[in-house]
């Protein structure tokens, strides 16, 4: 990315390393898209989807090594994780979103300590997702449940930028 090959934020989520990797990246794709996709509908599910990819490239872009190999798909995921915490905070009175939340976070929270005890994971990359993931789905909305208010959209929506404009800035500075 720093040598000008900008499309590698956007094709790293769909490199894998390794059969079980593609395997257990799909297998939870289709979990959590089960769920997500219906709630969203298929154009928001694919627009947070995509772009989660990328939020989490970013931060990996940010604050990881520049000699890191970044492949894989849960960058994505763990936007989908973002996406199914913010629609549920905002229909937490559905006991079916209420409960399906609770274990979006749970398995997003397992990941995360699993990442701080395995090597070569990309922690940054799924926090990046996750953060994006959230922020995209308040500014998507969803299809069926409660949108959020064009207050809380546009906050998201700015929150994003800053985010972006700040991982590709701290990302393109030269580390030693």
């Amino acid at each position: 990315v720093a040598g000008g090959q900008w499309w590698r934020l956007f094709t790293a989520q769909f490199l894998h390393i390794g059969v079980l990797h593609l395997v257990s990246n799909a297998v939870i794709i289709y979990y959590m898209g089960q769920y997500v996709e219906p709630i969203m509908g298929h154009w928001r599910f694919l627009f947070v989807y995509l772009l989660s990819g990328v939020g989490g490239n970013l931060l990996s872009l940010a604050f990881g090594s520049d000699k890191a190999i970044s492949a894989g798909a849960s960058t994505a995921i763990f936007g989908l994780f973002g996406a199914m915490v913010a629609i549920g905070l905002r229909n937490m009175s559905n006991p079916i979103i209420s409960y399906l939340v609770r274990q979006a976070f749970v398995l997003a929270l397992i990941n995360i300590v699993l990442d701080l005890f395995a090597p070569n994971i990309d922690i940054q990359g799924h926090l990046g997702g996750l953060i994006a993931g959230f922020l995209l789905a308040i500014i998507a909305g969803d299809r069926t449940m409660k949108r959020y208010s064009v207050k809380w959209r546009v906050i998201a929506f700015v929150g994003l930028v800053v985010y972006v404009v700040f991982t590709v800035r701290t990302g393109m500075v030269i580390k030693f």
